[in-house]
This record gives structure tokens, sequence and C-alpha cells, in this order.
């Protein structure tokens, strides 16, 4: 499915929204509406996969990740970018601000998108009942997830079940706790019923999808006031579903998960879907672009030019010092394979040369004072990371030839440097970019995978106290993690076991995946563990600041007004 999405924006307003109408296979449908297409055969297929479409602009681009790892206990803000205000928790977090409107408006486009399959396909012929409900499926799938998303973000939001054809004045305002009741959970259960285990396109909703998404939002209301008094067993049995009924396997190697080519693995449940032609191409204006954001600034130092292997540095988001003290790296190797550590010599002409001063402190023989220190092909910048900076005292680092960084000279908080230089997540490099320049990425988005299903389980187990059970899962994943021969040092006891622990193991294992804000405001953790391990943003975050604000556009546009979020008025 990924080779087939083209999209035609068709105007269809929705709560000050459009709809839109993508379409397949390179043709150019035009003089056609949505109401006469989706009621084709051909019309309804290509209706349900635009409706997979709108997962797009959220999952891969900036927008996602700024509000997914801004502001939480594991990542601050880099040098640059123009979206600070996630992790300030200041006055710009307001309801005019660019990302708290957009995703809004694109999250309510696939709900009507969705309504409009599930409206037009009702009476449709020329597909077997069979398929047609699959599809349906698939819709019912993506309309809960996009009122997933909506109601994790924002609380209390507009509730429609149905398609809207016109403008739409008038709005309600309906409870987390009733739009799960009335839509996101029936819609999963549904999904479910009808999806089948597997799918001729990778990239659609599958039967484990659905039980991964709905165990996800039943753990999530476990925590909150409105839960009931099943939830939490209620994922545990859907979790165990997708880990043990449908062939999913870890893969041996942790690196081996962010190998591009590699998207198709036994651990993925369910991506969203990017092709590679299409973004170089400049067809689709997403795709994945993690590759940009967790880069420092390696592009302008000694021996360094940017290219294509190393990635375009964006600085967006830089690691807290409570991020780096998670991993044990004698015996957990998930740090190591998931961060950069060496950068290699490509720019002869900013090479630098042994000075006399060097010379003079005996740090290198005098003979080869103006020599340069190495050569393109060498090391040019190194990043010990946190449990090594204390191999590379001072005097180490003056006669080692390449530039060494560490959290005491370079990247520590105080440092005038902290900003642009930092340890640089490496998960989402994409070599196989046209350009350097290039900031489309072909990598799928991996939404689901085995790996967090166990962490998962892990933490419905905690909801019922089963600190056992929920040990022997989180142990999975840390043998796996493990170093050759470290697999039982990696274990842990039942008593590790908390909520707290959870969260940094969940850390440790989805780092830079898009899940962290999420995982804290699921767990009521947000705001405490922001004040503890975030220091731009921990000063500012108040407990309003579990929801955004309602988008201004949404308010304005609503006769009599919409009601805002507490705390943003």
């Amino acid at each position: 499915m990924k080779n087939k999405i083209y999209f035609l924006t068709i105007l269809l307003v929705a709560l000050g929204t459009q709809s839109c109408n993508e379409f397949l296979e390179e043709d150019l449908i035009s003089d056609v509406s949505a109401a006469s297409y989706y009621t084709t055969a051909q019309g309804f297929e290509d209706a349900v996969k635009a409706t997979y479409w709108w997962n797009k602009p959220f999952f891969g681009p900036e927008r996602g990740f700024t509000m997914s790892v801004f502001g939480t206990d594991t990542y601050t803000e880099g040098a640059d970018g123009s979206h600070k205000t996630f992790n300030r928790y200041d006055g710009d977090l307001n309801p005019q601000q660019n990302f708290v409107n957009a995703a809004w408006r694109d999250f309510y486009q696939g709900i009507n998108q969705a309504n409009a399959v599930l409206n037009r396909g009702q009476d449709l012929e020329g597909l077997s009942e069979s398929v047609k409900n699959v599809r349906f499926a698939e819709a019912r799938f993506l309309r809960a997830m996009f009122y997933y998303m909506l109601t994790s973000h924002y609380g209390d939001v507009h509730l429609t079940l149905e398609e809207t054809e016109g403008v739409e004045v008038d709005a309600n305002r309906t409870s987390v706790a009733e739009i799960y009741n009335q839509a996101i959970i029936p819609d999963l259960e549904f999904a479910i019923s009808n999806l089948p285990e597997e799918q001729s396109d990778f990239g659609r909703a599958t039967k484990p999808a659905a039980e991964f998404l709905l165990g996800k939002v039943l753990l999530r209301r476990s925590w909150k006031s409105y839960a009931e008094g099943n939830d939490a067993s209620r994922a545990e049995s859907l979790f165990s579903n997708v880990i043990n009924n449908y062939g999913f396997a870890l893969v041996d190697e942790f690196a081996d998960l962010w190998v591009i080519g590699n998207e198709q693995n036994s651990e993925i449940v369910w991506t969203i879907q990017n092709s590679k032609s299409q973004v170089d191409e400049g067809i689709d204006p997403e795709g994945h672009r993690g590759h940009l954001y967790f880069l420092f600034e390696y592009d302008v130092r000694p021996g360094m030019t940017r290219d294509i292997a190393n990635g375009r540095p964006w600085k967006r988001f830089r690691p807290t010092d409570f991020l780096l003290s998670l991993w044990d790296r004698d015996v957990d190797s998930r740090y190591d394979k998931s961060y950069k550590h060496a950068w290699i010599s490509n720019n002869p002409g900013t090479i630098p040369i042994w000075t006399q001063e060097e010379a003079n402190a005996g740090y290198v023989n005098a003979s080869l004072v103006g020599q340069p220190k190495f050569t393109v092909g060498d090391t040019a910048l190194f990043i010990p990371g946190p449990q090594r900076d204390e191999l590379w005292p001072d005097e180490r680092i003056a006669r080692t030839r390449y530039t060494v960084y560490t959290k005491r000279n370079e990247y520590c908080f105080e440092c005038v440097t902290h900003l642009r230089i930092f340890p640089s997540m490496n998960k989402w490099i994409d070599d196989t970019r046209p350009d350097r320049q290039k900031t489309q990425g072909q990598r799928d988005y991996v939404y689901m995978r085995l790996g967090e299903a166990y962490l998962l389980r892990a933490e419905a187990r905690l909801q019922q106290g089963n600190m056992q059970g929920a040990a022997d899962d989180i142990n999975v994943i840390r043998r796996r993690g493990a170093w050759d021969g470290q697999e039982a040092a990696n274990e842990i006891s039942s008593s590790d076991v908390d909520i707290d622990f959870i969260l940094d193991e969940r850390a440790r294992e989805l780092i830079g995946e898009g899940h962290r804000w999420m995982d804290l405001t699921r767990t009521n953790k947000l705001v405490e563990r922001v004040r503890l391990h975030n220091p731009v943003a921990g000063p500012n975050i108040q407990d309003f600041h579990v929801v955004r604000p309602i988008p201004q556009d949404q308010i304005d546009r609503t006769r009599g007004g919409y009601p805002q979020n507490p705390g943003y008025n």
C-alpha cells in the first residue's frame, strides 16, 4: 500500500476543517465529487486508503515528534527550531500555536474521511460483504486511533460519528469517558471482530493491530478516574494475544530494528507507511523526518562537513542528563545501539594541525607541528557518552588526534555549547536520501512493535498487583537488550517493579519512537517527572499542561464559541 498513496483535496468542511479524497496509481481523477466517486467500488477502496494518509502529518514529521518528545523527562531543547514552547510550557503554548491547531485539524480530517467511508459504503455494490466489512473495520480502526490521539492530547473534544458534508458551525464537547464508550472502544471491538490476522497489503490494519491499540486504550483508561474495573485485565489479555497468537517474534539483534529495508521484520505489528519513490520525488510532502531532529551539530566541526550518511542536523531535541543516566552500559547494549559515537572525517579542508603549543606540552613530537592531525577516513569526532566520560580526562583529550566531546567539557547543561553538542540518537538515520539536504526520509513509522507489547503487558500486570508477571515481561526485553553473556546480569526481580521503573525501561527501549509524552500523561506522571528531570520545562509546567489548549480556530468557528481547557484562558 505504501507505493499507492496519492492524494487530491476536496473541499468538505468539518468543524472548520477539510476532508480529503486521495487516489491511487498516479492517475489524476478530476471532475468527480466524493459523493459520486466514493459510491463506486474503486472509489470506496481509494477512500479507505485515503483515510490512512491522515496519520502521516503527525507520525513522522516535526509536528508529531515535537508533541511527543518535547516537554518530557527524557528530552529538552537543542539550539534550533520554532516550537520550543512545547518544552518550555510558557505563554506561547496557547490556542493559536501552529501545531496545536494543525494536529486538531488533521485528526478531524481523518475522522471525517473515515465517516465518509462508513457512510458512502453502506449501499455500495460491486464488493462482497466480507470485503466491505474488512474495509469498514479498517476505517473504524483508524477513526478510533484519531479519537485516541485527540482525547490524549486535548481531553474532552467534539464527537461525531457522521460525515460532515457542508459547513458545520455547531459542536459538542464530549467527555473522554463518553468518547471511549461511544466511539473508540466499540470501533476497535468491531475491528477486532472483522479484520483478518494478516492483509496482503502490508500497512493495512489487522486484527493484532486492533488488539494492540485497544489494549493501549484500556491501559490508559485504567489510570484515570473514569476507569472500569477490568480495564487492566482486559488490556493484559489483548497484549497476550498479540504476543502469543500471531507468530510475532523479537528480532535477535536490537540494532536490526533500525536497518532500512527491514521494516517488515518479525517484531513489527503495525507501521505507518512511507514510500521512497514518493518522498524522493516530492509527491509525498511528509515522509519520516526523524533523521533530522536528534542530531548534534557535527557538520561545522573539525574535519567534517554535512553528508548523507551522517544526516542533516537540525538540533531540535537534546537528551536530558536523566535520560543519559538510565543505561548500565556494561551490561545493556541499547544505548550503544541507539546513539552514535564516532564521526569519520569527510572534509580535508578543516582537518586541524598539530600546534607548537601542543608540542611544547608534550602531546606530540615537535616534528609533527604543522601536520594534519588525521586524514579523511579517520575518526574526526568522538562522544564517549554516559559512563565512559571518566575514561577521558582532560590530558587524554588534549593528546588525542580527533576531537572528543564529554559532558564535563562540552555538553554539560552549563556549557555554552550544550545546545549544539550532545549525544546524537542514531535510530532514524536515512542514508538512502538522494542528497544531503533532503528532509523527507523513506522509513516507515513504527507505531506498534512486539517489544512495546511486552512492556505494556508488564504495566497492565503492575496495575493488577502481579509484580512477578511484570518482571517476567520486562526481563524478556532486557535479555534481548543485553550484551552477549550479560543476559542474566541485565535481569530484574519483582521487587524492582513499580511504574517509575517501567517508565525508565520504556525510555531505554523506546527512546525517540514518539511515545514519551503520552506515556507520562497516561500514567499521571508528566508533571512530577518533568519537574524532576527537565531543567527547562520543570520550573514552568503546571497541572493543566497534561492536555493541550483547544485551538482558537475551533473556538472562533463554533456558534457561541467552544469551551477552552482550564489553564489556557
